[in-house]
């Protein structure tokens, strides 16, 4: 195979931040390559160096034979360099055709050449097996059908190194296989494929070759037919990853029970719920899959007392409730992890300290009845939290923003599990981690259940939900199923069901 993309000696750093360091590795034509590493390892950055966002402080990036210039956004597009965000950047209200001609008109124009962009679709929607009706609206488009166009997109624009950012993030099992053999199938066509992912379940599965980063170094390249789960998670973290094992246990009385619950949508890219009923035990976890925006968010925020339900009636220890706040719910011994760490969960820019605090400052240790805090006894209650929960900081005077996603994670649990709560509510709570800081959260979850409080663990990962989980619930536009045993668990009908094929049966 011929070279296709040689990025040589790349470095750049930020202030005293080392963010890539001599980085050297080459993309070879018709391969699938993996980049992998933890938070924090240098991906990201060496992806806005490969797209001009940013200048490296020394190195340089050949492709095709040609030195990329430096620091020039929109170049690596024009040589055949495309990228799919993890996060789709698609005009809802356009049609599938209006999206995959943004930005190819010039804006003097009076006309959109629909005929030709049309059949250029529909070209290369047949050579690669990816069909998609080109006059659909968008905002009507599954999730895997958006990403589709998103690949579309960049390969309209005479793409030959395409990288695609967490794919399988919000897809069902089936739209990760289809996905998988629409990769295989573009590299038969002639392109060539970077892959970013935390599942190495799926890098093993589809890559050719792997690269590992960590701390800004590159300190590993594996042929992944010779790679194995365990080597690529050590070479990722820098030493042995120790995954927790699920104990067998009983379920203990029920903690909470939601009967006929319905919720309007939280905003317009969410589903409300329908009618849900749920049991949570003692010393269980209840898994929830779906895609996203079924109604998760609607569910976890209800269930946490920030939402109020519409109908329906909510228990706690068999006592209805009426009152629907956080604190209210907080003090019953309801604990949140939001899906959205930063944005939900910290405020960034205060300390580790003060987040670590934020929800006991009406406790009379820390503080007095006029809201006053008692700074010492407050830092001293944080490196308790930390040192516990292995929350790793410089100083704990260090803003909340700059912390891992690892230790973000391991800070809003340690934040609530120090109170013991009878029920944890957790969402998406290893998405976007390393496996080093997977294990831990992870491990986090089942101590929760061994001392026998419920967990009601909503995520997108289904390897995690069987893994987890004792009970398995699929929710989908709002409605949710009746749950079943997490133990030999078929795989492929939930996948089915979490499309909304079987869903009613």
């Amino acid at each position: 195979m011929l070279a296709l993309l040689e990025i040589k000696d790349i470095s750049k750093r930020f202030g005293n931040l080392v963010a890539n360091d001599k980085i050297s590795f080459t993309q070879m034509q018709g391969e699938v390559l993996a980049i992998l590493g933890e938070n924090g390892a240098g991906k990201t950055t060496l992806m806005n160096i490969l797209f001009g966002h940013y200048k490296p402080d020394s190195g340089e990036i050949v492709f095709r034979g040609s030195k990329l210039p430096a620091g020039k956004p929109g170049n690596a597009i024009e040589v055949g360099i495309g990228m799919v965000h993890q996060h789709f950047t698609l005009a809802e209200n356009l049609t599938v055709l209006e999206n995959i001609i943004i930005g190819e008109q010039s804006l003097l124009s009076f006309s959109l050449p629909q005929k030709s962009a049309r059949k250029k679709l529909q070209d290369l929607s047949d050579r690669f097996g990816l069909p998609i009706n080109p006059d659909t609206i968008v905002a009507n488009l599954s999730v895997s059908e958006k990403q589709r166009l998103e690949i579309l997109k960049t390969l309209y624009r005479d793409c030959t190194l395409l990288i695609l950012d967490e794919p399988t993030a919000a897809l069902t099992p089936q739209e990760t296989d289809s996905l998988f053999s629409t990769i295989k199938n573009m590299v038969k066509n002639g392109l060539s494929v970077i892959l970013i992912s935390h599942k190495l379940n799926e890098i093993l599965a589809v890559s050719d070759r792997i690269v590992v980063l960590r701390h800004g170094k590159l300190v590993g390249e594996v042929v992944t037919s010779k790679a194995n789960r365990t080597e690529i998670a050590e070479m990722i973290v820098g030493g042995t990853v120790n995954y927790p094992k699920k104990e067998k246990s009983s379920p203990g009385k029920e903690v909470m029970r939601l009967e006929n619950i319905s919720c309007n949508p939280i905003n317009e890219s969410t589903k409300g719920l329908n009618g849900v009923d749920i049991s949570l035990f003692e010393g269980q976890i209840l898994g929830i899959a779906g895609v996203t925006g079924n109604g998760q968010t609607s569910l976890a925020k209800m269930m946490s007392g920030h939402l109020k339900p519409k109908n329906g009636e909510l228990f706690f220890d068999k006592k209805r409730i009426e009152v629907f706040n956080p604190k209210k719910f907080m003090e019953l011994g309801v604990a949140y992890i939001p899906e959205d760490r930063n944005i939900d969960g910290l405020v960034a820019d205060m300390s580790v300290w003060e987040n670590a605090v934020i929800t006991e400052i009406s406790d009379e240790k820390l503080g007095n009845t006029l809201g006053f805090l008692n700074n010492s006894s407050c830092n001293d209650a944080a490196q308790i939290l930390c040192e516990t929960y292995d929350v790793r900081t410089q100083t704990l005077q260090q803003p909340a923003r700059l912390l891992s996603g690892g230790n973000v994670q391991k800070l809003l649990l340690g934040r609530w599990l120090i109170r013991q709560p009878k029920v944890l509510i957790a969402c998406q709570p290893t998405r976007g981690l390393d496996e080093g800081a997977i294990a831990s959260i992870q491990k986090l979850i089942l101590d929760v259940r061994k001392k026998g409080n419920a967990v009601l663990l909503i995520t997108e990962d289904l390897d995690e939900l069987l893994k987890l989980s004792d009970t398995v619930s699929v929710i989908y536009n709002g409605k949710l199923s009746n749950s079943f045993s997490a133990e030999g668990l078929d795989r492929a009908r939930v996948g089915l069901m979490m499309a909304g094929e079987g869903f009613y049966d």
